[in-house]
């Protein structure tokens, strides 16, 4: 019996002991993180600048306690971390230069193109930049086409190929289940209820996509060409012949690469570059290190600010953690409008749009805003459907030439599951005490009288949309009618229609800003302001950890399924682009 109690008090003091010698490693492994990003990054002279490409890239930076726990082989990247870190590496005179390593990116376009750029900008300080990959994807070879020098791996690739879009049907699929969706929209573009009650795009839709398809195409001819002096018919040509199946001398024979290369002699060109030993380490910087360089800077005296705020993702999806809350950005921006001290606010706006009224309660404290300072918005990936209505009241809005927007169009959706129920037995019976009482009621789809009721409000929303349009714009509402009908244009062409002032990046929109508001000193201050780590530690939920890797998973294809899933909590009339344009 004396020895039954030595063990049981042994193995519970054993656990108890591993419990807190646990606990104390998570507080210390915790500390550390924290410590770390909070640290001030010294640099050495004669380093170089590490941008190595893998993941997924989304418009701001956020912490994640679920990755930094468990590790994550896929990263995901701030966009605005990256341009951040390609400033400061040109400002700062002991990075001689970039090394891009670049293996794969999800993301679209625009970005790149907003990286390209900055990447431009920072090759004017005369310092290098070199990229390397195993195998560039189209993208990621469109962003380092920009280097001084590109290589490639002797048995690598580069998928140059065109562009294409394939969005996804799921008609067939909720027949077999016995789901019809019961559709109302305004606009002959209107495309996205169609992969829920079509098998393939209408005449109307392929139009539009062949038409942005091409235009973002042609403009990445246009700036490889430009960097690597290739005349644009030869790149074409270069597609057609779908060069990543030939040997990897192609690429070198058509200027696409300047040298083949295996990953270790990489290094030696970059020692090479930077006059090293060949038993000298070279001085690399990454991402999180260059983003705490020179971070602590303080405000300007002049006690003036201009305010950037971030507006991205879907508008009231149904989850306050993720996306355009209307709520809490009206909050931020009746802050913002009520602080003297911010002299301006830039709205770097990516969004494919959501609730229609979420994005009208948003279009008018922007609208409020305006009055009392100038508002300049900055166009991301997207900025379509509810993402150009909250933006259709700016001062002046900025877009990249591949951002994609306008889509002014309305829709709602509503199942009718009778053949589902049908098929599993199910009957239903009703007492009501009004005509409509019943309306939406499980087991039967909607009668005509219903049906008239909830297209006239889609209209009514449709002509609201339209006149917040015209008059932010200064255009009548004829010539917006002409624009709309739900259509897509890039950004590019969205300047020559009248729903864009310039192309450009957010810097541009910054200097836009700064110029109407009058002044010349100034502190830029984003909102809404991050989390720290503990917060996040807080507020994260182990669903949306899992929510993001689907996403990572399953990419452009993941919000189709994702808006079905949700679609009893999602505000019935909707203003959004279509889910998965899926550009490749």
């Amino acid at each position: 019996m004396n020895d039954f109690l030595k063990f049981t008090l042994a193995t519970i003091t054993g656990i108890v002991l591993s419990v807190f010698l646990f606990f104390l490693i998570g507080v210390i492994s915790i500390f550390g993180i924290v410590a770390s990003s909070e640290t001030e990054t010294p640099v050495k002279s004669n380093s170089i600048m590490f941008l190595d490409l893998n993941g997924n890239l989304i418009e701001r930076s956020e912490d994640n306690p679920f990755t930094q726990f468990f590790g994550d082989d896929f990263n995901t990247y701030g966009l605005d971390d990256i341009l951040t870190a390609i400033k400061k590496a040109k400002e700062t005179d002991e990075i001689k230069g970039i090394y891009l390593q670049a293996s794969f990116l999800n993301t679209s376009f625009a970005s790149l193109e907003e990286i390209r750029n900055a990447l431009l900008d920072f090759k004017e300080s005369g310092k290098f930049i070199v990229a390397y990959a195993d195998n560039y994807t189209q993208g990621l070879y469109y962003l380092s086409s920009v280097a001084d020098k590109i290589m490639l791996n002797p048995q690598g690739s580069i998928d140059w190929k065109g562009l294409a879009s394939q969005p996804i049907f799921y008609k067939d699929l909720l027949q077999k289940l016995g789901i019809e969706m019961q559709i109302f929209k305004v606009g002959t573009y209107k495309s996205a209820v169609e992969p829920f009650i079509s098998t393939e795009m209408s005449p109307a839709n392929r139009e539009q996509v062949t038409a942005f398809v091409n235009s973002i195409w042609n403009k990445l001819l246009s700036d490889v060409s430009s960097s690597r002096e290739i005349p644009t018919d030869s790149l074409n040509a270069y597609a057609d012949r779908m060069l990543m199946y030939h040997p990897a001398k192609e690429f070198i024979d058509c200027k696409m690469v300047d040298t083949l290369v295996y990953k270790d002699g990489v290094r030696n060109y970059l020692k090479q570059l930077l006059q090293l030993e060949d038993d000298d380490n070279v001085r690399t910087l990454n991402l999180s290190e260059m983003v705490n360089i020179k971070k602590n800077v303080p405000k300007d005296k002049s006690g003036n600010i201009v305010a950037v705020y971030y507006a991205y993702g879907d508008i009231d999806n149904m989850n306050d953690n993720e996306g355009i809350v209307s709520k809490k950005v009206i909050k931020d921006l009746r802050k913002l409008r009520e602080d003297d001290n911010v002299k301006a606010v830039v709205m770097r706006v990516n969004s494919p749009g959501g609730s229609a009224f979420g994005s009208e309660q948003i279009w008018n404290e922007v609208r409020l805003l305006k009055e009392k300072k100038p508002v300049i918005v900055s166009m991301g990936d997207y900025a379509a459907s509810g993402g150009y209505y909250i933006s259709c009241a700016a001062d002046s809005i900025v877009a990249q030439p591949t951002t994609l927007t306008g889509s002014i169009g309305i829709f709602g959706m509503m199942p009718n599951v009778k053949g589902l129920t049908d098929k599993i037995g199910l009957n239903f019976d009703i007492v009501k005490t009004n005509k409509f009482s019943d309306l939406g009621a499980l087991g039967r789809g909607l009668n005509s009288d219903e049906q008239a009721l909830i297209q006239m409000s889609i209209n009514n929303g449709y002509k609201l949309f339209v006149t917040r349009c015209a008059n932010g714009r200064n255009m009548s509402i004829e010539d917006i009618e002409k624009i709309a009908e739900g259509r897509v244009w890039t950004g590019e062409k969205a300047k020559e229609i009248g729903l864009v002032d310039e192309l450009g990046g957010l810097d541009r929109a910054i200097e836009i800003a700064v110029n109407k508001a009058g002044i010349e000193n100034y502190t830029i201050i984003t909102h809404p302001a991050k989390e720290d780590f503990f917060s996040s530690l807080m507020n994260k939920k182990t669903s949306d950890y899992i929510n993001s890797k689907l996403e990572n998973c399953f990419g452009d294809y993941y919000k189709g399924f994702s808006f079905i899933k949700n679609l009893e909590k999602t505000d019935f009339m909707q203003a959004r682009m279509p889910f998965d344009l899926n550009v490749k």
